[in-house]
């Protein structure tokens, strides 16, 4: 589920400049974010912008914030608060006013919780929280988001947007989704190319079949079988719940260490490839004396 994170900013109309979080490598950020002076590091052989002088009296998206790293959120919320950035290898800082925009599929709150977000950039950032559901929650958006989309698509070729059947509408509803609107983009552009321009056709759709959650643990289970019947010969039943399964399989494999060791557990130890202590701590979770 995704979430937008509002704060707000200037209201004059400006650039609008996106960003992932997560797309940035670690060691860079600083210098995207805030900018540098030349020669302030190995390879800086001119000034660069950084992203908030960039979106100045516009806004900044920040589309999978979740991602930032900690010493990173504590320089994003300072330029928050103080309205100003200084470039790497500045003497002076520079004033910026900024509207920023957050996005992000993580619950921040639980994030924050788990101490991998600041709880102060978290209540800074978090003025109004819009929650978005899946495409799949919101199934009725789906034929106007897919106009939209081709009417784009086909003025991006100079084209005229093509039509869509109904029953392409119908299956493209019934699709569960699983890449969000971005799927949908995809899907509908490839559907563009393949069309001979009279119109999206279910063959030009070409969905990917996507299965349920229980199908691919049934087809995980029976392949755990298969490969049991590779060893003893012998054909089990495909079990109702994996946990359970799993667990009967560890407590039969440290039952038969144990008693090919004699019981003594330091040497049942070695010979699963555990320490003496993880084999102490299973002999309690499972209920082995």
């Amino acid at each position: 589920m995704a979430r937008l994170i509002h704060e707000q900013g200037p209201r004059a109309s400006g650039p609008f400049v996106p960003v992932n979080c997560g797309a940035i490598p670690t060691e860079l950020m600083e210098s995207e974010f805030f900018g540098h002076r030349k020669g302030s590091f190995t390879g800086a052989s001119s000034d660069k912008e950084g992203l908030f002088q960039t979106a100045h009296g516009g806004t900044l998206f920040l589309d999978e914030v979740a991602e930032l790293p900690l010493h990173m959120q504590v320089k994003l919320l300072r330029v928050i608060q103080e309205k100003s950035v200084r470039p790497i290898g500045a003497n002076a800082e520079a004033p910026v006013d900024v509207r920023i925009l957050s996005a992000t599929h993580k619950n921040l709150a639980q994030l924050v919780d788990d101490g991998r977000f600041r709880h102060d950039l978290f209540y800074r950032i978090n003025v109004i929280e819009l929650i978005v559901p899946p495409l799949r929650e919101r199934r009725s958006d789906i034929p106007v988001l897919a106009q939209s989309v081709l009417a784009r698509l086909a003025a991006e070729l100079g084209e005229p947007a093509p039509g869509i059947a109904p029953e392409v509408m119908a299956r493209l509803v019934e699709y569960p989704f699983p890449g969000n609107v971005r799927e949908l983009e995809n899907i509908l552009e490839r559907a563009l190319a393949l069309s001979d321009g009279s119109g999206i056709s279910l063959d030009d759709l070409r969905l990917p079949s996507v299965r349920e959650p229980q199908d691919a643990a049934q087809e995980f289970n029976g392949g755990m079988a298969a490969r049991q019947v590779a060893v003893t010969g012998q054909q089990p039943a495909v079990p109702a719940d994996l946990p359970d399964y799993i667990e009967r399989m560890e407590r039969d494999v440290i039952v038969k260490a144990l008693e090919e060791c004699r019981y003594n557990k330091t040497r049942a130890a070695a010979k699963l490839g555990i320490t003496f202590r993880a084999l102490r701590y299973k002999l309690k979770k499972l209920g082995i004396d």
